[in-house]
């Protein structure tokens, strides 16, 4: 995805950098090239991409360091630069991007594993590594994982159910219960529509879907449909309207329940939020709870993707394919995801090229990188209406400024219990910003951060007992405040989720021994068929 018009750095910004700090910079760093000449270990290098063995001759080692040394002064020259901190953060974006990009790690002649491995093989890593690249080519992607090790349906999204609705937007899917008993309020979730659902349905040791049904909850989950050509004039509207709406009454009428629970998940949650607001301007109770997982509300701050967007850029794309000029279209799916990878260069890019060209070898299959490769388009008047609305002028957060599905939009009249949880290390919604949620929302709110990031901190099952999460009652307005007062508890945060979410639940009936219910049968068997269908080319 290109976001926003790709960041450079421009030589009059050097300008920007007062001479006298200029000036200290320049003496230091003359002083510690003096030192690594005079003594090429006087640098220690801890990073892990120069540890291996074949690093450790002299020659490598005095290459690290200087390319090291250059990092960190880069990196001093651009603190010093005087600017406003969105001019600033490109140019960190954009100096991080070059100095990743031009480690000795990824160059033949500079990566002494990658030479040794040649002479090992005979030439054989060589010619596998033209053959991997040639592939990714082809694909207009560096490749993560070995796509052809899983299949959805068979051993990905494999929790049985059935889709019991379909319409051009979405299949909704109901699980079948693992408990003889559930609660009689159905549990609907909504994924991203950026990306498949099935990152809630992994495998069964990791899915968020089977533990919920677990629990004894009847689960309903929006699969979005992959957009096509046929949907390029879609808006943010269709998505609330005929997407989580009517989602929201299809469970409604199976379940034969006036009230549900709902979770939004990233996007979804903002596509939730929005369309709970909606129901709210028309005086339509329909929901016992709201989950927010890593969703942004309030978009003041959205850390590094703030980096792509602006004015200029948020036109262009209404004018290509929003339909600003009667221009529509599809936003790549696989520009999205590369963009997403260059997010975290070292960890998503370069060590792939490394070891799928440089080295000859082809990546391990791993689920979530098979997930994090099946890429969603997105029709453009929607995608522009995100953009415009939410990350370049924070409108869905200021009451009545927006009008969704012809109602005035204020988040703040969504008054129900809810559970926003957030992860401590996610660079796509930063915890802080995703606690903001907790000052717009008026009903009572539980509010939890998870370790890692905005996947791994989601999807963490009890029993691997790996990571831990943070909880506070109390939401005062500064995230600082919170973070002091809260309380660290060892484990998966999912316990804590269902114990809260069981108290609206409602009484425990007997499970549904079919899907669907009166006009509702059902269709196909889960995992239904939009989420087998990949992006088109754009």
């Amino acid at each position: 995805m290109n976001l926003g018009n790709s960041p450079t750095l421009a030589p009059q910004y050097m300008a920007m950098i007062p001479p006298v700090k200029l000036s200290e910079i320049q003496k230091k760093y003359l002083e510690d090239l003096g030192k690594l000449g005079k003594d090429p270990d006087a640098l220690e290098i801890k990073d892990r991409r120069f540890q291996g063995q074949a690093w450790q001759n002299p020659w490598s080692k005095a290459l690290v360091s200087t390319y090291l040394l250059n990092s960190r002064y880069l990196n001093e020259l651009v603190n010093a630069v005087e600017t406003d901190p969105k001019t600033l953060q490109r140019i960190e974006f954009t100096t991080q991007q070059m100095i990743d990009a031009l480690s000795p790690a990824n160059f033949f002649a500079t990566n002494p594993e990658a030479l040794e491995t040649i002479l090992q093989t005979q030439g054989q890593s060589l010619q596998k590594g033209i053959v991997n690249l040639l592939g990714d080519l082809g694909k207009g992607k560096v490749s993560q994982t070995d796509e052809s090790g899983f299949e959805v349906g068979q051993n990905l999204a494999q929790t049985e159910g059935a889709v019991v609705f379909r319409n051009k937007l979405f299949e909704l899917i109901q699980y079948k219960p693992l408990t003889d008993q559930v609660y009689e309020r159905p549990f609907l979730m909504v994924p991203p529509c950026i990306n498949k659902y099935y990152i809630l349905d992994l495998q069964p040791d990791n899915s968020v879907v089977r533990y919920m049904v677990s629990q004894g909850h009847t689960v309903f989950m929006v699969s979005w449909k992959n957009a096509d050509a046929s949907m390029n004039q879609i808006t943010w509207d269709d998505y609330v309207g005929q997407g989580v709406l009517e989602a929201i009454r299809v469970t409604q009428e199976i379940s034969q329940q006036d009230k549900i629970n709902i979770l939004g998940f990233c996007v979804g949650g903002t596509l939730v939020s929005s369309s709970l607001a909606v129901l709210a301007a028309r005086k339509q109770e329909a929901i016992a709870s709201l989950t927010l997982l890593t969703t942004l509300l309030d978009f003041t701050d959205t850390g590094i993707l703030d980096v792509f967007i602006d004015e200029s850029l948020v036109k262009l794309r209404e004018k290509t394919i929003g339909g600003a000029e009667g221009r529509y279209g599809l936003l790549s799916g696989l520009e999205l995801g590369n963009t997403f990878s260059f997010l975290r260069p070292n960890e998503l890019v370069w060590n792939y090229v490394v070891d799928n060209y440089l080295k000859g070898n082809s990546p391990p299959p791993f689920d979530l990188l098979y997930w994090n490769g099946d890429s969603t388009n997105l029709p453009g008047p929607m995608y522009c209406w995100y953009l415009r609305h939410t990350y370049l002028q924070n409108d869905l957060a200021k009451p009545g400024v927006l009008k969704v599905c012809g109602e005035s939009v204020d988040l703040t009249k969504i008054n129900c219990p809810a559970y926003v949880f957030a992860s401590r290390e996610d660079h796509i919604v930063p915890w802080h910003s995703a606690y903001q949620s907790t000052q717009i929302l008026k009903g009572p709110i539980r509010f939890v951060m998870g370790a890692s990031g905005h996947i791994a901190g989601v999807i963490n099952p009890p029993h691997k007992k790996k990571r831990h999460y943070w909880t506070n009652s109390q939401l005062p307005k500064k995230t600082e405040q919170w973070l002091k007062g809260a309380k660290e508890v060892a484990g998966s945060w999912w316990p804590d989720y269902t114990e809260w979410l069981a108290e609206y639940g409602g009484k425990k009936v007997v499970a549904p021994s079919q899907y669907g219910g009166g006009k509702y049968k059902k269709l196909v068997a889960a995992p239904g068929t939009y989420v087998k269908e990949k992006a088109q080319k754009v």
